[in-house]
């Protein structure tokens, strides 16, 4: 049996952690998958002593309606084994490095503190944090590291490690996502009349109002991913919005909303291409809510045809720019780094993890104090 703690004298000894949200394994661990969630001070932003109740409270409403999802899903998440997938093509697309991929979710199994234990039974000489959340929150990315972080300092795991937090922007990121993109484009305007006009959603998951005014650069980050990809598409007259979907609270959320945009499509009678630009995996917001929920809407509401881009999942361009972002960051040396290696969000993104280490902002309109949105579509 090999031993677990030796290196290989030619090739570094390389831990992949991915970073993701999870999701239930059956139908029995939906409800504490929904208290987990919520019970998340980076999600439900109340006083420590109500959030416990409150969660279970607002689990308890939404584990009928989230049952139903995944009874769809066959009865479980499928973001698990999308994950498993996904690190075995990464060690694969590199042979450089004895690399090897750990998953730690955040809100079910394998948590952090199991992956932790993994890695450090394993020995690496080094360790690579990478979310599988290309653009940074409070609520996701930030809740991960954070999570992973007190995982690690519990077992006493002390090896040279680094935190990517974003790659929004990253050139392989765009170049995947705008192929898969152009694939699912040509093929619904070749099975379109021409005569019926193509609008593409820029669908990603929203946010509260507040999370964002409070300095979170989420929004941000995903309309600078939107304007990328539809740069490297250089489709003219590109009709196009980003819309926000999955609002789970009463509260403002940013927007448009995306069943706004579908109604909006309808009342214009034009064709739409849903992109969800933020997942990288299918999970029951694309495979129920985009694929079934909001395609209901689209009939409903007379939209000529309803079309939706695949997540990236295991795409090998999609594989292949993640691999490469780990050389990167590696070569950058230890410590928080984003796929450019400092900080990419403005003055007013003050919830930016290196802007909480203190990094000075790039150059940039350091007065706004809402994310630059991209025009609507006509």
């Amino acid at each position: 049996m090999p031993d677990p703690n030796r290196k290989s004298p030619s090739r570094p000894k390389v831990a992949i952690v991915l970073l993701n949200l999870g999701g239930p394994d059956k139908m029995e661990s939906v409800y504490p998958f929904l208290v987990n969630l919520f019970a998340d001070p980076a999600i439900l932003r109340v006083p420590f002593f109500i959030r416990p109740l409150l969660a279970r409270i607002i689990a308890l409403a939404r584990r009928k309606p989230a049952s139903e999802n995944y009874a769809l899903l066959g009865g479980k998440s499928p973001l698990l084994e999308l994950t498993i997938d996904q690190a075995h093509a990464i060690e694969a697309a590199m042979p450089e490095l004895d690399a090897k991929c750990f998953i730690a979710m955040r809100y079910w199994h394998p948590f952090s503190d199991q992956a932790a234990r993994e890695v450090a039974a394993w020995n690496p000489d080094e360790i690579v944090l990478l979310p599988l959340y290309p653009h940074y929150s409070t609520t996701t990315t930030g809740s991960s590291l954070a999570a992973w972080r007190e995982a690690a300092a519990a077992i006493g795991l002390a090896k040279p490690t680094t935190s990517i937090c974003c790659y929004h922007s990253d050139p392989g990121f765009i170049a995947a996502t705008a192929a898969t993109v152009r694939a699912s484009y040509d093929k619904a305007r070749a099975e379109l009349d021409p005569a019926i006009p193509l609008r593409v959603l820029f669908s990603a998951h929203g946010l509260p109002e507040s999370i964002i005014k409070a300095g979170d650069p989420y929004q941000h980050q995903i309309e600078r991913t939107t304007a990328a990809v539809i740069q490297q598409l250089a489709i003219p007259e590109l009709d196009s919005v980003v819309c926000y979907q999955s609002r789970a609270t009463p509260q403002k959320w940013i927007g448009p909303s995306t069943e706004e945009e579908i109604s909006r499509a309808g009342h214009d009678k034009t064709a739409l291409l849903v992109v969800p630009i933020a997942f990288v995996s299918e999970h029951s917001e694309t495979l129920v809510e985009l694929d079934i929920e909001y395609r209901d809407v689209a009939v409903a509401d007379g939209v000529p045809a309803y079309f939706r881009v695949p997540a990236q999942n295991s795409d090998p361009a999609f594989i292949a720019s993640l691999a490469e972002l780990v050389r990167r960051s590696r070569d950058r040396g230890t410590g928080l780094c984003s796929f450019a290696g400092s900080r990419t969000c403005y003055r007013p993104h003050r919830d930016c993890p290196h802007a909480r280490a203190g990094v000075e902002a790039p150059p940039g309109p350091a007065s706004a104090t809402e994310p630059t949105r991209l025009p609507r579509a006509a």
